[in-house]
């Protein structure tokens, strides 16, 4: 492991959740949204999907940073497979209600792209977390009172896990974070690749306690 370098994480995305899921495990990330156009990667599959997002996001914000041989840049995107189809955020709310009509009382699959870059050393290293989401089989009124709120607008799939979506969430098979929109057990495998430990992020103050 290097220990002589003083690392920093930079996060390639706008999405609160992931930013508090980092801050929680001790974390803080700097945020640089990379504007990228999501709709120029094509991808004949989810999880191949999720991951050339995370890719093209973190090589994005890299191009435009200075050199610094602490900063870690890392790209997220999480893509719903369900039944052959790709869900990712809805165009609309008339799209997010009849994702809900087609979902509840069935089952998906959360794939989240990460896409690690080091800045100055030119190491990178990726990886796609999955998730099996077992969805509620709620009502009619229940997805239009949903979907009212605008939350589902914001994410992939149409649902949250952290938000008024976890109610019509049965159960999960995998890592929660994931779902999310960040894997921290992943994170932790794709620094070591790097060797870097995961405790080298931790802020300071947090260890001195």
């Amino acid at each position: 492991m290097q220990n002589d370098i003083a690392y920093h994480l930079i996060l390639a995305s706008a999405s609160p959740a992931r930013r508090a899921l980092l801050a929680a495990a001790g974390i803080d990330a700097e945020v640089m949204v990379s504007g990228v156009d999501e709709s120029v990667v094509e991808a004949e599959d989810a999880y191949t999907l999720s991951l050339g997002l995370a890719r093209m996001k973190a090589r994005t914000v890299a191009a435009d940073l200075a050199a610094d041989p602490g900063a870690l840049v890392l790209g997220c995107d999480s893509v719903l497979a369900f039944e052959g189809e790709i869900f990712g955020k809805p165009a609309n709310a008339e799209e997010s209600v009849k994702r809900w009509m087609m979902m509840r009382g069935r089952s998906g699959v959360l794939h989240t792209g990460h896409h690690l870059t080091g800045l100055v050393s030119g190491k990178q290293a990726e990886g796609v977390g999955t998730t099996v989401v077992h969805f509620a089989d709620v009502t009619d009124e229940e997805i239009a009172a949903y979907v009212g709120t605008g939350e589902p607008l914001n994410v992939a799939g149409s649902f949250t896990l952290d938000g008024r979506g976890g109610a019509f969430v049965d159960r999960i098979e995998g890592d929660p974070g994931n779902v999310i929109g960040l894997s921290l057990p992943l994170l932790r495998n794709l620094l070591a690749e790097m060797d870097i430990s995961i405790t080298q992020l931790w802020r300071k103050s947090d260890e001195a306690g």
